[in-house]
C-alpha cells in the first residue's frame, strides 16, 4: 500500500499546517500538500498527505473518511499515481477526431 492519501472536500480557508494537524495524530507526516490553482493561488479543495508508513496512512484513511474538517465533510482515499503520457503529446498527437 502506498503511504500516501488523497484528501478531498477542503474548506477553501484549510491549508498545509491544518492538515497536517488533522492528521497526525495517526503517524509520522512527511508532507502535507494542499492543492492551489497556478492562477489565483486559491485552494482547488483537495491535497495529499503523505505517511512515513503504509500503516499509518490506512489507519488515517479508515478513520478519516467521512469526517468533518473545517467544517466540511471530507472524502479520503489512497491517492492515485499520475498518468503524465497525455501531456507529452502535442495538440497534433491526439488522434482523429470523430
Amino acid at each position: 500500500m502506498s503511504n500516501k492519501i488523497f484528501v478531498g472536500g477542503l474548506a477553501w480557508a484549510t491549508d498545509e499546517r491544518g492538515l497536517e494537524e488533522a492528521f497526525s495524530s495517526y503517524g509520522e507526516i512527511t508532507e502535507a500538500k494542499v492543492v492551489r490553482d497556478r492562477a489565483t493561488g486559491r485552494s482547488r479543495g483537495f491535497g495529499f498527505v503523505t505517511f512515513a508508513n503504509s500503516t499509518a496512512a490506512r489507519e488515517a484513511m479508515e478513520q478519516m473518511n467521512d469526517s468533518m474538517l473545517d467544517g466540511r465533510s471530507i472524502r479520503v482515499d489512497l491517492a492515485q499515481e499520475r498518468d503524465n503520457s497525455s501531456r507529452d503529446r502535442g495538440p497534433r498527437d491526439r488522434g482523429p477526431r470523430y
